[in-house]
């Protein structure tokens, strides 16, 4: 991988050369991706979808929205930080080609901006809920009407690849989707790879996959362009992605830990504790020996923490700059970390406290029910029209989707992956909401 590849402006349908030197530095290519997601719908509705706690009533507690807009915060410093040195080690992209260290923090808040962008409802276990409905529930059946690799796309349904789809899919009057840069889509692609086979290697990029079928076409184009493939054929990282997931496991680590202290679900002394030993180099004894009130405790160990974690995060990056651009680079960046110890306390804290707790399991258990009742009508129906057999109740709640999205598909996969997705497009109310109106 060479970094002037990977900074590609090029958008879908250009078919000139877009170069840094000839941008408008008032309105740069990479900062209209982040404006271009802000103002999407698919970004609106994250205000309305579960990041830890499924319908919270608590003004504190962090939505997927929120969540976010924070990680492209933390996104952004991380990427001028990490800019700036490539840059003084690579002076030609500099003085030759015109890229700036804010090019790298506008290319890095961007695909922060969009990482949970394809989540469906009730966050994680939204995932779950469309899965098991095509490997254990009415959705089986269409198991022998598919290849391995698209039924298994809808078996493991994945909101990273639900996002390179609702970043690049076309539709009639907007081809190319929201039409970002290649250099930002290919920072959003934490997962460079299909449904299939699952985890070949120990390599962070195969935790997961990051693009459906329907998009295999588009995501070639896009590796070609950023040159995210090796001699052998297999597809890279980008080396901005590793911000990326860095970005978000900064913010999950010590945010979520935030929103169960406000909830009262970790003790405040127990708390503190876990945060001061993570930033104990850092504190500043007086100063916080003069706050008074438990928000302000918070705030100023919260800062130090991301900050914290912010700069070491940006050295390990540059210190496995060479591996990660030859894609050998194995583990996320924060495994690394001088502070992972710390880290791994406050993880296993969240989990025991908070995401295994019996409020956020009640409420999954409710959203695992509304999107199978979902997917059991929408999908029946669905199919029925495909084949043109849709009868009268089932162009009836086809007619409540929205006007623009796909349902009918070319194909039987391409069909059932519309109706997962389209599920996966509601908020977590509107999702309840629908599931309650349509009944079992």
């Amino acid at each position: 991988m060479n970094w002037e590849s990977l900074l590609s402006l090029k958008r879908f349908g250009d078919t000139n050369k877009r170069l840094r030197a000839e941008q408008d530095n008032l309105r740069l290519g990479f900062e209209v991706d982040y404006d271009r997601i802000v103002f999407s719908n698919a970004f609106r509705s994250l205000q309305d979808k579960t990041q830890v706690i499924p319908f919270s009533k608590t003004d504190f507690v962090h939505t997927r929205l929120t969540h976010s807009l924070e990680v492209s915060v933390v996104g952004r410093s991380i990427g001028r930080l990490a800019g700036k040195s490539i840059l003084d080690n690579n002076p030609h992209l500099q003085s030759t080609l015109g890229y700036q260290p804010n090019d790298f923090g506008a290319i890095t808040a961007a695909a922060c901006l969009a990482h949970d962008i394809g989540n469906p409802p009730f966050g994680h276990s939204g995932e779950k809920a469309i899965g098991h409905f095509f490997s254990s529930g009415e959705g089986a059946q269409y198991r022998s009407e598919m290849t391995a690799l698209e039924f298994q796309d809808l078996c493991d349904f994945e909101g990273n690849a639900n996002g390179l789809k609702i970043l690049t899919d076309s539709k009639p009057g907007t081809e190319g989707g929201l039409r970002l840069s290649y250099a930002t889509l290919g920072t959003f692609v934490k997962y460079p790879k299909g449904s299939l086979p699952i985890k070949p290697t120990p390599h962070v990029a195969d935790k997961k996959y990051g693009y459906f079928q329907a998009q295999a076409p588009f995501f070639n184009e896009l590796t070609e362009e950023l040159t995210l493939s090796n001699e052998e054929g297999q597809y890279m990282r980008h080396p901005l992605a590793y911000l990326v997931e860095a970005a978000d496991d900064i913010c999950y680590t010590i945010i979520d830990f935030e929103d169960g202290i406000n909830l009262g679900w970790i003790s405040e002394d127990f708390a503190l504790e876990y945060l001061i030993n993570l930033v104990r180099d850092r504190i500043d004894s007086k100063k916080y020996a003069k706050l008074m009130h438990k928000p302000q405790r918070l705030s100023y160990l919260r800062a130090l923490a991301i900050n914290s974690l912010i700069q070491d995060t940006v050295h390990i990056f540059l210190e496995n700059e060479a591996a990660i651009l030859q894609g050998t680079f194995q583990s996320a960046l924060l495994d690394k970390s001088q502070y992972k110890a710390q880290i791994e306390d406050i993880i296993s804290l969240s989990v025991h406290n908070i995401y295994q707790s019996k409020e956020v399991i009640q409420k999954e258990v409710i959203g695992h029910r509304a999107i199978t009742v979902l997917l059991e009508h929408y999908s029946r129906a669905a199919v029925l029209k495909w084949q043109g057999n849709a009868r009268t109740f089932d162009k009836l709640i086809l007619s409540l989707v929205p006007e623009g999205t796909p349902i009918e598909g070319n194909s039987l996969y391409e069909t059932l992956l519309n109706v997962s997705c389209f599920v996966a497009s509601l908020s977590d109310g509107k999702a309840l909401r629908m599931a309650q109106d349509i009944g079992s």
